[in-house]
């Protein structure tokens, strides 16, 4: 498989980046609207994971990672409105299942497509404010069948949550000082930084061998997608711990915009499963 981006795919990227910064400002349901008439949920496997690591760098607010990488995977198609889909076998812990206009049921009959209004659905408190976390009750019996590209999507958005720990914390210690140096100056802060770009282009590596494995029906789908969710929960254990160790007491103000991205990659990790879980479901 061809790792390279082509100019196609850099100039994607280049431009869900500048789209991205210039909305990110406003309500969600403007983004929300910004992002469907730009047609990113239309996205191939690849593209779909470069377009979600860039809102993931933003801790984007809209529903859209459940609806490209929960529901439409499920389906075949896109919903009208937003969607998610109830995959887990329990209904437990489903992303936007209380915004989504239609949800995905899989049961033992196959996948069953239900209007949000007609589930009984209970948001739940996440460490993520902007994260839309629910339980849904499902009207029939529910099995368990989690799609790789649900699991590729959590992974790019928490290698883009990753990218701005490691940009806020570059941009702090180089301006911060101490004994009249900044603190980037210091070895033991570069190394953190290093073991930070390093994981996150690991994980970012693995993320888009998955999805040219889903794009391509590659036999390794299903393990590449484990691989990735499994490198993105560890890159994001340890940027966090590095991340704000550099931040310093200031990392833990809620003023301070590292909160929302520290947040953002950690549901990511605990979503469908940490990297233990993923692991092991390697050597099954």
């Amino acid at each position: 498989m061809e790792f390279e981006l082509d100019e196609d795919q850099r100039l994607l990227r280049r431009t869900v980046r500048e789209t991205v910064a210039k909305v990110r400002g406003r309500p969600a349901d403007q983004q929300w609207a910004t992002y469907l008439k730009l047609g990113w949920l239309e996205a191939p496997p690849l593209e779909l994971a470069l377009v979600l690591e860039e809102l993931g760098y933003v801790a984007d607010p809209t529903p859209f990672l459940a609806t490209a990488t929960w529901f439409a995977p499920l389906t075949g198609r896109l919903p009208e409105g937003s969607g998610t889909a109830v995959f887990d076998g329990a209904g437990r812990h489903v992303l936007d299942a209380d915004r989504a206009d239609e949800i995905a049921l899989l049961t033992p009959g196959g996948v069953r497509v239900v209007r949000g209004a007609d589930l009984v659905v209970e948001r739940v408190p996440v460490l993520d404010p902007h994260l839309h976390v629910a339980q849904v009750v499902g009207p029939a019996e529910l099995v368990a069948g989690v799609p790789d590209l649900a699991l590729v999507g959590l992974a790019a958005t928490a290698v883009g949550a990753c990218r701005r720990i490691l940009d806020l914390a570059l941009a702090h210690v180089k301006q911060r000082t101490q004994f009249g140096r900044p603190l980037g100056s210091f070895q033991a802060v570069k190394h953190k930084a290093a073991d930070m770009h390093v994981a996150i282009e690991r994980a970012r590596a693995l993320t888009h061998f998955a999805a040219l494995a889903i794009a391509e029906d590659d036999p390794r789908r299903q393990d590449a997608a484990h691989m990735a969710k499994a490198a993105a929960g560890e890159c994001q254990r340890l940027v966090f711990r590095h991340g704000l160790q550099l931040f310093g007491a200031m990392g833990f103000t809620w003023e301070n915009e590292l909160q929302f991205v520290l947040k953002r990659a950690q549901a990511c990790d605990l979503l469908l499963g940490a990297a233990a879980l993923h692991r092991k479901a390697l050597l099954l």
